[in-house]
């Protein structure tokens, strides 16, 4: 018997690498041919997994949450969830002192910033886009966007996120864009991959042979993804001005079959799209609105009518300055908004954080309300409303609920094991409190992707992170040292 998270395997052996990238070569990062170095393999799957004496919070009403539970886990699915089942051929994991939920859910991280974490701790969002859109993104070469991807996913990974969606804008060349993709498949997470502009300087890179935005989303449907029964799906990341612009690529999107997610309501930068689009008729329920801190009632009612989805990054939208989240007017206009990272250059990369944020914020909305005298307030939120926010709702904004988001039999095996017997969270009362109230990545024993385990016994497995970590700071000093930006190192 394994306990949540006995015995690793040894990491993938490391390849050598090339001084210069020769795109077909085995041992280059993102070479379109052989492993890459420092992850692991995909190794066809195993025996079922039994997964006994869990805590299981489920999150689909049908199936019910359990105090003590079995999971099993068939392929790539969920086969069963009940109380002591029994199975002759299957590997079994004690998940004694573990919460089993689904793995969190991210519609919106730009992860081509995986190696300038924290690099402007302090900026505001005209700092941001200064100083990583226009000074650190153009220099940036495919073998940087293959380390930060790399990076970014198993920093998701390793904080349970099973399925992120990557805001993708920084296609400065196709090369950039196969880097960002191979980087994704190698770490083994679900993600979707949202296709989006350059990150250029220049004020019209159209004019620029290089960049083939929004058009070489038809060559990425039909190279990488031609199925939507895949880990990796498509996404259109789209422009946010003008909104003649933003109606042609969408339409190019539409016509590839690609959802779209568009930046929108953010302080005094990004205004008025939603409704001019709205009157164009180019709204439909295939739209993610990420932010949405600004928009107008008209542009709500739009957005609401057309059947989209929202993400909200609370955490962010208050530190940079996009406005006020505004997570209680999406909930009196029926909208359980989805939650995400955003930028990794300012803010933590998990969803604990997000979710306490969303919920304090919303409830200390209500209570002032109620300190200043206003009466039929609205209903506070509660934990279990936050965390399926960062499931399930991230789950349906990604086009992903059929999927994953949930503890569904049938349902693809994407789900964490989170350990309860830590100085932080124990004694367990409530599990879902426990999870949103007390837990951090720390805590995150198991993470399971397609019935595959990217996680044991708080390690990630079969990677050389020591070998990924140099990747990462190589491509760092290479980006900072080419854009002449000086980084403020304390």
């Amino acid at each position: 018997m394994l306990h949540a998270g006995g015995g690793l395997p040894p990491p993938i052996p490391v390849h050598g690498r090339c001084r210069s990238c020769c795109r077909a070569c085995c041992c280059c990062s993102h070479g379109q041919s052989g492993a890459s170095p420092a992850v692991r393999a995909d190794a066809p799957l195993g025996r079922p997994i039994l997964i006994k004496n869990a805590c299981v919070i489920s999150l689909d009403k049908a199936v019910g949450d359990f105090e003590s539970a079995d999971v099993l886990v068939r392929g790539s699915k969920i086969a069963q969830i009940a109380p002591n089942i029994s199975i002759d051929d299957a590997e079994i994991i004690d998940a004694s002192n573990t919460i089993v939920m689904p793995g969190f859910v991210d519609t919106h991280r730009h992860m081509w910033e995986g190696i300038l974490r924290n690099i402007i701790p302090d900026a505001s969002l005209p700092d941001y886009f200064r100083i990583i859109q226009r000074v650190l993104g153009p220099v940036y070469t495919p073998d940087d966007c293959y380390a930060a991807n790399l990076l970014s996913a198993l920093g998701a990974i390793d904080s349970g996120v099973t399925t992120v969606l990557d805001w993708s804008h920084i296609q400065n060349t196709p090369e950039h864009t196969d880097a960002c993709i191979k980087a994704l498949a190698d770490s083994g997470i679900r993600a979707v991959f949202a296709y989006g502009s350059p990150s250029n300087a220049s004020p019209d890179y159209r004019q620029d042979p290089k960049q083939k935005y929004p058009d070489d989303i038809r060559r990425l449907r039909k190279q990488y993804f031609s199925s939507d029964d895949q880990l990796l799906t498509l996404f259109l990341a789209s422009l946010s001005a003008p909104p003649e612009r933003i109606a042609e690529t969408w339409a190019v999107a539409r016509d590839v079959g690609a959802p779209i997610s568009i930046h929108v309501g953010v302080g005094n930068f990004i205004n008025g799209t939603v409704q001019k689009l709205g009157e164009m008729g180019v709204l439909k329920p295939d739209t993610t609105y990420i932010h949405c801190c600004t928009l107008n009632d008209t542009e709500w009612k739009m957005l609401v009518d057309s059947g989209g989805t929202v993400s909200m990054a609370g955490y962010v939208e208050m530190m940079m300055g996009h406005g006020t989240p505004p997570i209680q007017k999406a909930l009196d206009l029926g909208l359980r908004p989805s939650l995400s990272i955003d930028v990794e250059t300012s803010v933590p990369g998990d969803l604990f954080t997000q979710m306490r944020t969303v919920f304090a914020l919303q409830r200390n909305d209500v209570f002032q309300r109620g300190i200043k005298g206003e009466k039929n307030l609205p209903k506070l939120l509660t934990s279990r409303d936050v965390l399926e926010f960062a499931t399930i709702e991230g789950a349906r904004a990604n086009k992903l609920d059929r999927k994953v988001g949930t503890l569904t039999p049938g349902k693809e095996a994407d789900l964490i094991l989170l350990r309860t017997d830590r100085p932080n969270v124990a004694p367990v009362n409530n599990a879902v409190g426990a999870v949103v109230a007390n837990m951090h990545p720390g805590n995150v024993d198991t993470v399971m992707v397609s019935g595959k385990i990217l996680k044991r016994n708080g390690q990630l497995v079969g990677v050389d992170f020591g070998t990924v970590n140099k990747l990462a700071i190589a491509a760092r000093d290479r980006t900072v040292a080419a854009s002449k930006y000086e980084r403020a190192r304390f």
